[in-house]
């Protein structure tokens, strides 16, 4: 039976080079080549004029659904387009079936725009469980991959997340302004203090590798979808990193979360972090 927790662990061992394929691939065909060549009527809005989708993150979802699904029978997908579709389909995030958590491109303003700071996030749960996670930046070559308990690797080397420098402003990425309710904001204002550098965030999927990475010391996003944030959550966490949202609990990838939470470097920035949200909200 696949949701076994067996047969996830054997997955876990000796399939995730095959999932690493199927986001390249699904990259390769349907991203690039429309990267700097989207046409005006390939570009659509959904909620407002911030918030984009194009031929490229609808095509991408549809590949990797089909491959995902085909890697692991008995899985289902929880993707970003699929979802605005249809709300219902979130509800998955809450059921017994391992699922396949999808961005196909995060960071869709930045590839509109011909920036290559975008990426494909692919994060598989069971149960509110994260337990891997794959983050590719097609444009930089770049793929980090995380696996509950076993680490996290960036292009095959060991991520190691750090500690921020003694005596440094603590430098923050948090939501764009154009995402963020009043409230929100209020909250976000406690990280204009005195040894911050707060500024706005680009692709959370690149912000939560750079947090890894141990080039940016924290985030602080005040929105909690899940395709957004799984892969680069486990990702920060395997590469020794800490999350906490403003309750003081780790983020949970199945809603209900007191916002804004952040995701740092270690656990006391983490803490530091919340410390400031509270003080803001």
């Amino acid at each position: 039976m696949i949701g076994d927790i067996e047969t996830i662990d054997e997955f876990l061992a000796h399939r995730t080079t095959d999932v690493e394929e199927a986001v390249r691939k699904a990259a390769a065909a349907e991203i690039m080549p429309r990267f700097r060549q989207l046409a005006a009527h390939e570009i659509d809005e959904k909620s407002g004029p911030h918030d984009l989708v194009t031929d490229a993150d609808r095509k991408a979802e549809e590949y990797l659904t089909e491959a995902l699904v085909k890697l692991l029978p008995g899985s289902v997908v929880v993707g970003e387009e699929a979802v605005h579709a249809n709300p219902v389909t979130y509800e998955a995030l809450k059921g017994e079936a391992p699922v396949w958590i999808v961005d196909p491109v995060d960071g869709t303003r930045q590839f509109v725009h011909g920036d290559p700071g975008f990426c494909t996030l692919v994060a598989l749960a069971q149960g509110g469980v994260l337990l891997a996670s794959w983050t590719y930046a097609p444009a930089r070559d770049q793929l980090a991959v995380a696996v509950r308990g076993r680490g996290a690797l960036l292009d095959g080397e060991p991520l190691r997340a750090g500690s921020p420098t003694p005596g440094r402003d603590l430098e923050v990425a948090h939501s764009h302004p154009d995402y963020t309710t009043d409230d929100q904001k209020r909250a976000l204002l406690g990280l204009w203090t005195e040894g911050v550098g707060p500024r706005a965030c680009g692709s959370a999927g690149l912000e939560y590798l750079a947090v890894a990475r141990g080039e940016l010391d924290a985030t602080a996003f005040s929105w909690e979808a899940a395709w957004d944030h799984a892969a680069g959550i486990l990702l920060v966490e395997e590469a020794g990193g800490a999350h906490l949202t403003l309750a003081g609990e780790p983020f949970r990838i199945t809603g209900g979360n007191a916002l804004p939470f952040t995701a740092a470097r270690d656990a006391a920035t983490a803490r530091r972090v919340v410390g400031l949200l509270s003080g803001g909200a």
